[in-house]
């Protein structure tokens, strides 16, 4: 396969939630797709939807970002084949438990994901971004990365690193043909089971909520109008920014303790 004259968009963590949300609207927008996720995970399928509903070139490719060797080998498939001006880093890994009885390979597990494999896909694929006339990046983080919180402890860490990563490279790409965004949304409707368990949180939970297709739509809008930091959930930033650490800290832990029980 040589290298294609199109220019793609890609997608991590394509195949389900927000990432599959993404791939929707930019494949609306008639743009070309890479689409990354797990194996298992349908990915072949929505590839084939997207290109019949759309009439978008779609290509796919399955495996596990949180190993550092297959996102380098992802990196390299991706630019031996396709001229990328957008790049949605999508693919995150989180969740509720106590620190103490997490397994480690579940806390490597969000590391890898949020923080490797977000930087070094980014790190690998800025050339080829930096080729065409005029190239994105997205990234995203949470309204977690505003607040540190007991039962998540390691998520919220791996979301502030994307939100200053984010911004910092942005400055450093301010004169360049790349720009690069930052959305920060709460917990998001994706599937029953998650909305369920976030509403266990009780009203701080509720008030987070988002509509994924919604996330997707306004987050490419904003991006595209080159808005550096993308916040979703303005009620729920002005609390997490405006609340001193020692009233929201054991709040937040509270509420997610909740979760967890």
């Amino acid at each position: 396969m040589k290298r294609s004259e199109k220019q793609f968009a890609v997608i991590t963590g394509a195949s389900m939630g927000l990432g599959k949300s993404f791939a929707i609207e930019l494949a609306g927008k008639r743009m070309n797709l890479v689409l990354v996720s797990l194996p298992g995970q349908d990915l072949p399928a929505l590839a084939g939807e997207l290109r019949e509903r759309f009439g978008v070139e779609t290509h796919y490719y399955e495996t596990d970002l949180s190993v550092t060797g297959n996102v380098m080998d992802l990196a390299a498939w991706i630019n031996n084949h396709f001229r990328v001006n957008l790049l949605v880093n999508n693919a995150g890994l989180g969740g509720s438990r106590s620190f103490k009885e997490a397994p480690a390979g579940y806390i490597n597990n969000i590391v890898q994901i949020n923080v490797m494999a977000t930087s070094l896909l980014t790190h690998q694929l800025l050339p080829n971004l930096m080729e065409q006339s005029r190239s994105y990046i997205l990234n995203v983080s949470s309204l977690a990365a505003f607040t540190p919180m007991g039962y998540k402890t390691v998520y919220p860490a791996t979301k502030a690193f994307v939100r200053s990563f984010s911004r910092s490279l942005n400055a450093e790409l301010k004169d360049s043909n790349v720009f690069v965004t930052v959305v920060t949304p709460g917990a998001m409707k994706t599937s029953q089971e998650i909305t369920s368990r976030i509403e266990k949180q009780g009203w701080l939970g509720r008030l987070s909520l988002l509509d994924p297709d919604q996330v997707a739509r306004k987050s490419i809008e904003r991006m595209f109008r080159r808005d550096p930091e993308i916040t979703l959930n303005p009620i729920s930033w002005l609390f997490l920014n405006l609340t001193p650490l020692w009233i929201k800290l054991p709040l937040m832990t509270r509420a997610i303790r909740r979760e967890v029980a």
